[in-house]
């Protein structure tokens, strides 16, 4: 399937439906303007899901693992890399971070191998992926999201190294100094970050001259990067509310608004996490966190953990009176 083309004729939202919340959050029994951003995002919730009384019924968490080939070459991670196989094993049986949440947040959480014991190849000296593997990423996330039945989705990854082609997919696109974009990930220290920093250094070099943001994907991203692009695009297409999670799931889509602008639009972030590029990129990217928390855990917790404040935004607006509703008559000018 062709990431390109399911960028064309993306739906938009459902601006009725948007304003009808809007027109009740302004009479509601409250002070006007007392939760605005909670509102707001209400509405933003009504316009995916085309109703004017949004709720958070099936939240659902979908996360994709991989392994990095830089990570086998490079130590540019706290952890090897047989973790990542680890970690997939702890998310299959209910057992991980994200899934404790996901149990107190009334959801259901989906992990997707796109990659585990299949590294991508080293992005310092070659690209990434080939064209047809990419490919073959994309129909895998693009299933994984058709076989989901919820109303809210937070996407996640596990894949030990992948801040390192992260802060490579951000420099590539985002420009300025490539050193900016590298955090310590899972914990490095001084000299695996130079190491990281290298690694990066040398990616964004190899590929100097690649414009397109799909291309720049395709050459230092990582499995799972493609995966959490293509669901996002899959999640627009059946018009479902995306939850963003940290730098790895911010720097994935970012190709995506950059190929396709407005391509977001049906995405929120949950959280900014304590890599120093994730702010950089949300402000790049025109979003605003709804937590921060210093995490930097990823695997789609952050975003989780956001998931009870949005139903809260939409229980806001539809369980609670307005001021005529309540007093059986208009009460504010």
């Amino acid at each position: 399937m062709n990431l390109r083309d399911l960028l064309d004729d993306l739906p938009g939202p459902d601006t009725a439906a948007a304003a009808a919340v809007h027109d009740r959050a302004a009479q509601i029994l409250r002070p006007s303007g007392a939760l605005a951003w909670l509102d707001e995002i209400a509405a933003w919730v009504a316009s995916w899901q085309h109703t004017d009384r949004p709720q958070i019924a099936r939240p659902l968490g979908l996360i994709f693992a991989a392994d990095h080939g830089v990570a086998a070459a490079e130590a540019v991670s706290a952890y090897p890399t047989d973790v990542t196989a680890a970690m997939f094993a702890a998310y299959q049986e209910g057992r991980s971070t994200i899934s404790a949440f996901a149990r107190h947040a009334g959801a259901t959480v989906t992990a997707i191998d796109v990659g585990i014991g299949r590294p991508t190849n080293d992005i310092r000296v070659e690209a990434a992926m080939s064209p047809e593997r990419f490919a073959e990423i994309v129909d895998l996330a693009v299933a994984a999201v058709n076989a989901l039945d919820g109303d809210l989705l937070v996407l996640g990854e596990m894949g030990i190294g992948n801040t390192t082609p992260s802060a490579a997919l951000a420099a590539a696109l985002a420009g300025g100094e490539t050193a900016a974009w590298v955090g310590r990930g899972t914990g490095v220290d001084d000299a695996g970050l130079d190491r990281k920093r290298a690694a990066v250094r040398q990616a964004v070099r190899r590929i100097a001259g690649v414009t397109d943001p799909l291309e720049v994907l395709r050459e230092v991203g990582g499995s799972e990067l493609v995966a959490i692009a293509a669901a996002t695009v899959a999640a627009r297409r059946r018009s479902l509310p995306v939850v963003l999670d940290g730098y790895v799931v911010t720097a994935s889509v970012l190709p995506l608004a950059l190929a396709r602008p407005g391509a977001l639009d049906h995405c929120t972030v949950g959280h900014c996490s304590a890599e120093p590029g994730h702010r950089r990129l949300l402000e790049r990217i025109g979003q605003r966190p709804l937590l921060d928390l210093d995490m930097r855990l990823g695997e789609g917790s952050g975003a989780m953990a956001a998931v009870p404040l949005i139903a809260m935004a939409c229980a806001g607006i539809t369980e609670v009176p307005t001021f005529a509703e309540w007093f059986g008559r208009p009460v504010l000018p």
